[in-house]
């Protein structure tokens, strides 16, 4: 990850990196959001917890219940609509959730539409999530990868977190384990002094 894409700042609910904005979910973001949450290449790696959402009525639908549950969520668990800085584009999704069956451990979680794969968004947006996690206070976070999903594993990795293991602890689904903890965190850069 190039030393520019470690820069994150947190202002309230909003994390901030050189190319994005992770933000709170608003009902206007229902049709963006559909561009992920609706794709079929995403969401076949998020069933059974998420199927495929059909249309803006139902992502709308969904949105409110992302708000609510979020409202009920001890901090600093939470889910963030990813849109471009520069043009306010909404290109993903990006979550911190407690993990079933007991909400001890945290996940962290990114979603993209297809449209906006390649670009490095995913690696910067787990990352910033990991940022904010650990601000807070939290001493480790996990990913959790299906066998076959090489583009998540892969994401992970660049995040900076390490492979350990695979489990059927969550979701009661085979799982590739990722784990990152504080203390193994690449610290943000010092700033490059200017001239």
């Amino acid at each position: 990850m190039a030393d520019s894409e470690y820069r994150v700042e947190i202002d309230g609910a909003r994390v901030l990196t050189p190319r994005l904005l992770l933000r709170p979910w608003e009902d206007d973001d229902a049709a963006g959001a559909l561009s992920v949450y609706g794709a079929d290449e995403v969401t076949r790696w998020l069933a059974p917890a998420m199927s495929r959402t059909p249309d803006a009525d139902a992502m709308r639908e969904l949105l409110g219940c992302w708000r609510a549950n979020c409202e009920e969520l001890e901090a600093p668990a939470g889910r963030w609509a990813v849109a471009r800085r520069d043009t306010g584009e909404l290109v993903g999704g990006a979550a911190l959730l407690p993990l079933p069956p007991y909400g001890v451990d945290l996940e962290v979680g990114w979603q993209l539409a297809p449209t906006a794969w390649g670009l490095g968004y995913a690696s910067e947006a787990g990352h910033a999530v990991a940022h904010y996690a650990f601000e807070a206070g939290v001493d480790e976070i996990f990913a959790v990868v299906r066998p076959r999903n090489e583009r998540g594993a892969a994401t992970a990795r660049r995040v900076g977190m390490e492979w350990v293991g695979e489990t059927e602890k969550y979701y009661d689904l085979r799982l590739q384990v990722y784990r990152l903890r504080k203390a193994e965190f690449p610290p943000a850069p010092a700033p490059r002094p200017a001239g």
